[in-house]
């Protein structure tokens, strides 16, 4: 057996393996100090937190209801907020006044300082609702303090119907986060478990999944995403709806881990605890998932990581090509859907920017936290 005090001192931002404590630290202990020294994965944590808080809390932190539409601001822009006011500290809004250009026979939104709209934190709630779907609510996390017909709180833009484009990004989060969650979950569990058994038993039964991994990876992805997408009934529930997409981007996502957990085991089933295990009478199965998954467990958890951004953005174009999730669902890729024309890129551009700005600032926080979680798997390798 390797000391590993007496390997060479790592080039890159590893363990000091001379210190005493890292050369008898745990695993997990092991995973965190290399963890933590990768600075862009510790601050993409945090961003992958609280983009996860607000989803979860999205009804708190949006100022309206996302549905809720307004005839007099259609395509209305961005409502910048200002701190001061009259030399004192005073978040606000201006005012929004609406002209007909007579030319091309559109609104013209124009700023009106002389008008401001005070802007507080915790709010009435313009209408109750149930934060987390159980806990009643008439408070919001910010809003204009005393809201009056004809006022307006636009501060991502609205959209064709006058709806708040900030509400429902994050509205929109509660989808297409979730749903790489879901889809990660989903291809864990089919993952591990046929990859487990493919790499474990071998035989006719690891030539047999192997071959069904590789029909299923042949398939072009997108048009067999398009054709299951495209089988599904337009009068179903949003709900069920939404489970099903969720399953059309798991088909593909778990062969990828089942080779990964093949091979893991496949280098470990001939082990010598895996052996005394075996001769202490311990199942097959138990092995497996007692011994064996363990042993690679933050390896798996690295993979998973690095696979979520592919689930979301699976769903997001599945919903952009319009074949995916449908209104009244509300999902970035929806709201992405919904910009595909010349006056929402040229005219209202906050259409498309706002959703686009959302899916890439939670996929490269995926991949710079996965990147982090796939170094720290393995705490002895050097990272150049």
């Amino acid at each position: 057996m390797t000391d590993i005090t007496h390997l060479p001192p790592d080039t890159g931002p590893s363990l000091d393996l001379h210190n005493k404590d890292i050369a008898v630290a745990g695993q997990w202990r092991l995973f965190w100090l290399k963890f933590k020294k990768h600075k862009i994965a510790l601050v993409s944590l945090v961003v992958i937190i609280v983009m996860y808080l607000v989803a979860a809390f999205a009804d708190f932190i949006a100022p309206v209801d996302p549905n809720a539409t307004n005839a007099r601001f259609t395509y209305a822009p961005p409502q910048w907020i200002s701190l001061m006011h009259d030399g004192s500290f005073k978040p606000h809004v201006s005012q929004l006044k609406m002209t007909l250009n007579t030319e091309s026979m559109r609104r013209e939104f124009t700023p009106d300082p002389a008008k401001p709209l005070t802007v507080g934190f915790f709010v009435k709630a313009q209408q109750p609702y149930h934060l987390l779907g159980f806990i009643p609510m008439e408070t919001k996390l910010f809003g204009l303090t005393d809201p009056k017909p004809g006022d307006s709180l636009y501060i991502f833009g609205a959209d064709r119907l006058g709806r708040d484009i900030f509400s429902r990004v994050v509205h929109g989060a509660q989808i297409s986060l979730s749903i790489g969650l879901v889809g990660v979950f989903m291809s864990l569990i089919l993952g591990v478990t046929i990859g487990g058994i493919s790499g474990f038993f071998g035989g006719w039964l690891d030539l047999v999944i192997q071959r069904a991994i590789e029909l299923l990876r042949s398939i072009p992805t997108i048009p067999l995403w398009m054709g299951l997408a495209a089988a599904i009934p337009i009068g179903w529930p949003p709900l069920r709806t939404y489970f099903i997409i969720t399953l059309i981007v798991s088909l593909i996502g778990w062969t990828s881990l089942a080779r990964e957990v093949r091979g893991k085991f496949l280098s470990l089933r001939n082990e010598d605890f895996v052996i005394a295990a075996r001769l202490d009478g311990m199942s097959e199965f138990r092995i497996i998932f007692s011994h064996l998954v363990p042993s690679f467990m933050s390896h798996i958890i690295a993979t998973l990581t690095l696979a979520i951004p592919s689930m979301i953005l699976a769903e997001t174009a599945l919903s952009f090509l319009g074949i995916g999730l449908q209104p009244p669902i509300i999902s970035w890729g929806v709201l992405l859907q919904e910009a595909q024309n010349i006056r929402a890129v040229a005219q209202a551009p906050w259409l498309l920017f706002t959703p686009a700005a959302a899916i890439v600032i939670s996929v490269l926080s995926l991949n710079f936290l996965g990147d982090g979680l796939r170094d720290a798997a393995d705490p002895y390798e050097s990272v150049s």
